[in-house]
């Protein structure tokens, strides 16, 4: 399998992205969106789903928010330095909000959410990551 730097290197344009980070952000955006989809899925077999009803939310728009952050950022050719930083931002924001919402849940035992707010803190770093090198 390639990876997500292995594949970014075999772009025939000039990276003007530093490429550890910029696959570091990818990889991690990716893995944060399939776990608030879980996540999300989880909250639903919960015996008390009203409860749940903000965690469900913010997964759903956090998986959508990291989908698109890792496909905008991996469009290299007339690769867009505001978009990219304000859609880094964005998911950075929207990391943090799941992110807490899930601690909570966590607290308590939920262990999906465990993962989820482990998920959202690795995908949070590494945005920003790549936020402070645009």
């Amino acid at each position: 399998m390639t990876s997500t730097r292995d594949l970014l290197l075999t772009h025939p344009g000039k990276l003007d992205v530093d490429v550890d980070a910029l696959s570091r952000c990818i990889d991690e955006c990716f893995n944060c969106a399939k776990v608030c989809i879980v996540c999300a899925d989880a909250d639903l077999a919960e015996d008390s789903v009203a409860h749940m009803r903000r965690c469900i939310t913010l997964c759903g728009n956090c998986a959508d928010i990291c989908e698109a952050t890792a496909r905008v950022v991996s469009r290299m050719t007339e690769f867009d330095r505001e978009t990219a930083r304000a859609i880094l931002e964005t998911c950075i924001t929207s990391c943090s909000i799941c992110r807490e919402e899930c601690e909570h849940h966590a607290k308590m035992g939920m262990k999906h959410c465990a993962a989820c707010e482990e998920a959202c803190r690795q995908c949070e770093a590494a945005c920003r990551a790549l936020l402070s090198l645009l």
